[in-house]
């Protein structure tokens, strides 16, 4: 199969219909073999019953329901494992993203080699509230992970089917992509100027101050599980070990230094009243519990949990 699309979607049943005609002609004035996963979200709306509708004429239609709303990642992530075309695009389905790109993103991929294309909004049709904050993220995004794009939100994208088979997605770790499939190890990654429509449907359903803030905490798990993610004891056995032999250090110099005073027959007070005990003891303690934390994480990231059993209550 050429193309796997895969549209993640939370209450968008008006622009369903438009979309699926839309990417069915492109589909079909090229010639390519293609599937379209739809991952319904938990929506409230009727976006299930016209998936439904859309697969009872369409063969190439798939879709996934889950039983409540996970999220973007979750909804990227059950697709990913189901898609079998050697070419796979994400899209969303608000119809501000452009079917006509698609050839163009396969080309990129299938004649260029590259391993992913990120979509580039350079004219953007969103609210200032929603461009400035974008424009910060991306700015540290780009900083942070060392890949230079422009737009790394952006949902249409481009991958080839090994990106996608290989990183893995959750909470709301899809802003961060081309940074995951960066340190998977494919560095072929670039970007393309698409067009940006305003929505023509609805509102948006990602938008206030929690998404921004969640965005940076995001980035900078990231970054921490890509450099002490397989090595957690280098990062907190090293610190731990630094704090414990400056606190053991500053206790024994406190503790010198009394004797010496008693020694000397210096009246000297007692070393528990010395602030510098309290300190150094502190830090031993502090030390112990980084290097504890730094053990736990190792065995932890030994033993795979189920973060990614997500419930889905249908499926086509």
């Amino acid at each position: 199969m050429d193309i796997s699309v895969v549209i993640p979607l939370f209450n968008e049943e008006e622009s369903l219909r438009e979309l699926h005609a839309w990417i069915k002609r492109v589909m079909d004035e090229n010639g390519f073999s293609y599937e379209i996963i739809f991952v319904d979200d938990g929506s409230k709306d009727h976006s299930w019953d016209v998936i439904c509708d859309l697969k009872k004429v369409d063969a190439n239609v798939k879709a996934i329901r889950f039983r409540r709303n996970y999220g973007k990642s979750p909804a990227l992530h059950c697709a990913f494992s189901r898609a079998i075309g050697d070419v796979v695009i994400t899209m969303d389905a608000d119809l501000q993203d452009s079917p006509d790109e698609i050839p163009e993103l396969y080309k990129m991929i299938k004649e260029d080699g590259y391993d992913l294309v990120s979509g580039w909004k350079k004219k953007r049709y969103d609210p200032l509230s929603k461009t400035l904050p974008t424009k910060l993220f991306n700015a540290t995004a780009r900083k942070v992970s060392g890949v230079k794009l422009h737009d790394f939100n952006c949902g249409l994208k481009s991958y080839r089917k090994e990106v996608v088979k290989s990183i893995e997605l959750y909470n709301d770790m899809h802003r961060y992509i081309p940074y995951l499939a960066k340190i998977a190890g494919f560095s072929k990654i670039t970007e393309k100027a698409v067009q940006h429509q305003s929505r023509k449907y609805g509102k948006s359903k990602f938008a206030g101050l929690s998404r921004f803030v969640n965005g940076y905490l995001d980035l900078l798990t990231l970054w921490f599980l890509s450099v002490f993610g397989r090595k957690p004891m280098h990062f907190f056995g090293l610190w731990g070990t630094v704090m414990f032999f400056i606190g053991f250090i500053a206790a024994i110099i406190v503790g010198a230094s009394k004797l010496y005073a008693m020694s000397e027959g210096i009246s000297h007070p007692l070393v528990t009243s010395s602030p510098y005990f309290y300190i150094s003891l502190t830090m031993m303690i502090l030390g112990t519990q980084l290097f504890l934390v730094g053990f736990l994480g190792e065995i932890i990231s030994r033993s795979s949990s189920d973060r990614n059993n997500y419930k889905i209550g249908e499926e086509l």
